[in-house]
């Protein structure tokens, strides 16, 4: 999602809340407000403005999928059928309805799209690819499985130190 073209600039207490956030968003807020040097009400008040401007999206949690029994990733690479608008609108249209699906890329290069999927195994991706495939017609699918997760992390490298 691409951020509103009216956002705020970050001064560096904002990219100290954001630093800190992504780091551990349950953070309390008398916490965070001693960790970026504010009192709590004008931290609070910065992080609802960066929710405001949507420069915070959410918060989650975030759960180990080996833990959940969904232990199988999947980077797939898909070649569009065509390059046509309508081929889009359906692709769009159908990638919601896979939740196996937790990342989508438009790719520039030799592939159209990246797809990251998670499922529990060999045979839980079989029937995934099968759907998908039925659904969405496609030049080419390559499907590469990961072997080991070396780093994830889904904090930003966001500068807190320049003023």
């Amino acid at each position: 999602m691409n951020a509103p073209v009216n956002t705020p600039a970050l001064d560096r207490i904002d990219r100290k809340i954001l630093h800190e956030l992504m780091r551990d968003a349950t953070l309390p807020v008398a916490q965070l407000a001693e960790r970026v040097g504010l009192s709590q009400t004008p931290c609070w008040k910065r992080v609802q403005k960066l929710e405001a401007a949507r420069i915070i999206t959410g918060r989650v949690a975030l759960v180990d999928p080996d833990t959940i029994g969904l232990g199988l990733m999947v980077f797939i690479e898909i070649e569009a059928a065509d390059h046509s608008p309508e081929w889009r609108a359906q692709f769009r249209k159908i990638i919601p309805q896979f939740d196996e699906i937790v990342e989508v890329y438009r790719m520039a290069g030799d592939i159209d799209y990246l797809l990251k999927v998670v499922v529990a195994d060999t045979s839980a991706f079989d029937q995934f690819y099968l759907e998908l495939t039925r659904a969405l017609p496609c030049r080419n699918v390559t499907s590469k499985f990961a072997m080991e997760t070396v780093r994830t992390t889904t904090a930003l490298p966001i500068d807190v130190e320049t003023v």
